[in-house]
């Protein structure tokens, strides 16, 4: 069973800065895009970065510049580097992944959550 385990959340000052960290573990194949989300209260969710197993990376738009997503192949970990923290940053960061499981000849492709970890900027 594949799970996906996200951890370096916590409570910062505005201004501050977290690395947030995802990693992958169980029986795969191997993982293509990576991804973060975050989803505020009383909000939708919403992509914050992507980056392909090749790292090249996807922000939203109103995330470029702050936020820095990075993996390490060998370990199987997506991370999300947030600088200059902000009050609005405040939500619960989900990591997300495409995981190919199975043999060369027979495999599928999952999409897999974590639990999230959640991020409160006081001001």
């Amino acid at each position: 069973q594949v799970q996906l385990v996200e951890s370096g959340g916590g409570l910062v000052q505005a201004g501050g800065s977290l690395r947030l960290s995802c990693a992958a573990s169980g029986t795969f194949s191997s993982i293509n895009d990576m991804g973060w989300y975050r989803q505020a209260p009383g909000k939708q969710r919403e992509l914050v970065a992507l980056i392909t197993r090749e790292d090249s990376t996807n922000y939203a738009d109103s995330k470029k510049g702050r936020f820095t997503i990075s993996r390490d192949n060998a370990k199987n970990t997506v991370y999300l580097q947030i600088d200059k923290l902000k009050p609005e940053d405040t939500a619960v960061y989900y990591c997300n992944a495409e995981i190919k499981i199975g043999p060369w000849y027979r495999y599928t492709i999952r999409d897999y959550w974590g639990q999230g970890t959640q991020v409160t900027v006081s001001s």
